[in-house]
């Protein structure tokens, strides 16, 4: 066994350990407390009573425990307060009884608060179900591997609690080579999840087609446009939403990288060996999907027939130990506490030469640093790492 597994062993270990000693103390602390002052208050004056501090007991045990654990240990502790008062002789009196009353009613109160805690908690559990669940269909994990292509991504929504918004990405193979998309739909968070799906959906539909990069791009453009029309509400405005994109395909025998840019930030290619952060910028970008700037086929036919006119490719070199890093403007946009935006190509030059998971990672904490944790849009990241070239006699 590695002195990694084992110092891994150790730590989980040590977490069990805690997980459990907490426990123990939501369960031990209040009995001990309800034993402790009855016996206490048996030995102080007649004027001086503790018995009103089991609801002590109680209340700590709501927070930790549930609703069984909580109508228990307020059981005990009516008991204690009613045994106090047979030892004091005093369980008729006016004090002890609205004590009493108080206790039952707070007792009442607190067993209420943890059941409606629990209800709450198991919804939240099934939200959280089935948002992980949305997210595993709409934004599927990318493949470690595609042909001789390593992969690497992170994901983050600008929102708390939503795993999926507004920026996307996606990967497909077809024999002998890669085609990737990354895009981001205009807004953020839970609101643009459709707009998301609409993209994904285009580019998994067409992308294992043997059809040429722009004739794919074509077929996007034409799904979002149909999506964003369709399932627009009255009230809004479809020629407003759009979707920045950035449409890859890499070929198995050859050193190079296709590349059409629908307005997305250009992607970022590393060299390991100079240290370097290349931006790929597109002579000619076209616009962002969505804007329905080219004109509508008059025959009603498959639009995509015209599609070479529309979407130029860019081809740049992408040789054996390259790295292309991925990503949207919630990257390259994100600002610190003066408002200066994250020096994307200076910190990617830094860790050039690491692995593609690796280097994901390292950017998103560092991104995360950079912003103090307070993203005000999506953020996704793919660092792709050419491992070799395929010949085609292979």
């Amino acid at each position: 066994m590695s002195t990694a597994t084992i110092a891994s062993s150790v730590v989980e270990g040590v977490r069990a350990w805690r997980r459990s000693a907490l426990r123990l103390l939501w369960v031990a602390g209040p009995l001990l407390l309800i034993i402790a002052i009855p016996v206490a208050d048996g030995f102080l004056p007649p004027d001086v009573h503790l018995a009103h501090l089991l609801v002590v007991a109680v209340a700590v045990t709501a927070v930790g425990s549930g609703p069984r654990a909580t109508a228990l240990i307020g059981a005990l502790a009516v008991l204690a307060l009613v045994c106090a008062g047979l030892e004091r002789r005093t369980l008729a009196t006016e004090s002890v009884l609205v004590e009493l009353s108080a206790l039952l009613a707070v007792c009442a109160f607190l067993v209420l608060f943890a059941r409606l805690r629990d209800r709450r908690e198991r919804e939240l559990v099934r939200v959280r179900s089935v948002s992980d669940a949305t997210q595993r269909v709409v934004l599927r994990p990318l493949p470690k591997r595609a042909g001789p292509v390593t992969l690497a991504s992170h994901y983050r929504s600008a929102e708390a609690d939503p795993t999926i918004g507004g920026d996307l990405y996606a990967a497909a193979r077809i024999p002998g080579s890669t085609r990737l998309l990354i895009g981001d739909v205009r807004g953020k968070g839970l609101p643009s999840i459709s707009d998301t799906a609409i993209v994904l959906g285009a580019f998994r539909a067409a992308a294992h087609r043997r059809i040429p990069l722009p004739e794919l791009v074509g077929y996007i453009e034409d799904a979002v446009r149909w999506g964003l029309a369709e399932f627009s509400e009255p009230d809004e405005d479809a020629a407003e939403r759009f979707v920045t994109a950035a449409v890859l395909d890499i070929p198995d025998d050859e050193p190079v990288v296709h590349l059409i840019s629908c307005g997305h930030p250009p992607p970022l290619l590393l060299r390991g060996s100079t240290g370097t952060a290349l931006a790929l910028t597109v002579p000619e970008p076209s616009p962002p999907l969505g804007l329905g700037v080219w004109p509508a086929d008059p025959h009603g036919t498959d639009s995509t027939d015209s599609a070479d006119g529309r979407y130029a490719p860019a081809t740049f070199p992408f040789e054996h130990g390259d790295r292309l890093v991925l990503y949207t403007d919630g990257v390259s946009e994100a600002r610190n506490a003066d408002g200066e935006f994250y020096p994307l190509a200076e910190r990617a030059a830094v860790w050039a030469d690491n692995a593609p998971g690796l280097l994901v990672e390292q950017l998103a904490a560092d991104v995360r640093a950079y912003t103090d944790g307070r993203l005000n849009d999506d953020l996704a990241m793919v660092v792709l790492q050419r491992d070799r070239t395929v010949s085609r006699a292979a």
